[in-house]
């Protein structure tokens, strides 16, 4: 396939991975290979959303769709897939932790999946949560989600699946973002930088637990607005281990840089002021 390929992003709702999704795979917005499109539903995720964004995306007549959103077993993304899943376009489900239960179903219906592990839910409790706290967890959790290889993992799962459609082959993950997954493909040097990075996507994997008991579980507020504030805290110290270990690198002069080039290849440098090769 010679001409470019387009890529079509449905996103419902937000998770940390979906923010960054279209940016990761042309951080300088240069690449000649590839178009992209997005189409959102903002916030909301309902059916009626799930239904309209994905038949939005065809209109871009794409050569791969992805579609992103947090717990892909609800309405809104179910409704989504319902559209996609008779068309004949690859398609990758990305979302966390809890789509890992729809795994079997997706690779029957044809669909590809990666659920990231780390991509915690917010505490999303009226009394809590204002958007000066929601920016500030999206900003803990992307950071976190960068050090420790989650998004990286992501990012070299669909340029995979780009690549294969080039060569007029069909590729499409079955992929879970666990620690182990996560951390392998940072390639830290330091084993200290590795060992804070690892702590880090395991407190934001523990995240969610606190998220869901204080958002569904518990009924008072004086019990669960602690709750949900303890998972906050939590993630903002998995960003802080991140920044520690990404730093650690730094001051070894070590750090990992995978930039794109032009025609969507992947270049690699350690050396800060060496040229990616």
């Amino acid at each position: 396939m010679n001409e470019k390929i387009r890529v079509g992003f449905v996103k419902l709702g937000n998770i940390g991975t979906s923010t960054m999704l279209d940016l990761m795979l042309d951080e300088r917005a240069e690449r000649e290979d590839v178009d992209f499109r997005v189409v959102t539903s903002g916030p909301q995720m309902t059916e009626e959303n799930g239904r309209e964004v994905s038949k939005k995306v065809l209109d871009f007549d794409p050569n791969l769709i992805l579609t992103a959103s947090p717990n892909p077993t609800t309405p809104g993304p179910s409704a989504a897939r319902e559209v996609l899943e008779d068309v004949d376009v690859p398609c990758i489900v990305i979302g966390d932790a809890p789509g890992a239960k729809i795994s079997e179903e997706l690779e029957e219906k044809g669909f590809g999946y990666i659920f990231i592990n780390a991509d915690a839910m917010i505490g999303a409790r009226r009394e809590f949560l204002d958007p000066v706290e929601m920016a500030l967890f999206n900003s803990y959790l992307i950071k976190t989600l960068a050090v420790t290889g989650a998004l990286s993992a992501v990012q070299e799962e669909v340029d995979l699946t780009i690549s294969k459609i080039k060569e007029d082959e069909r590729y499409l993950p079955q992929l879970i973002v666990d620690r182990d997954k996560s951390i392998d493909v940072a390639e830290f040097e330091n084993p200290y930088a590795k060992t804070k990075a690892m702590a880090a996507f395991e407190i934001a994997s523990k995240v969610a637990d606190l998220t869901f008991e204080g958002c569904f579980k518990i009924q008072e507020s004086e019990k669960y607005i602690p709750i949900v504030g303890s998972a906050h805290e939590m993630m903002r110290v998995a960003a802080k281990l991140s920044d520690e270990a990404r730093e650690i690198e730094k001051g070894e002069n070590s750090v990992l840089r995978k930039p794109h080039y032009d025609d969507g290849s992947i270049l690699r440098k350690r050396k800060f002021l060496a040229s990616p090769e």
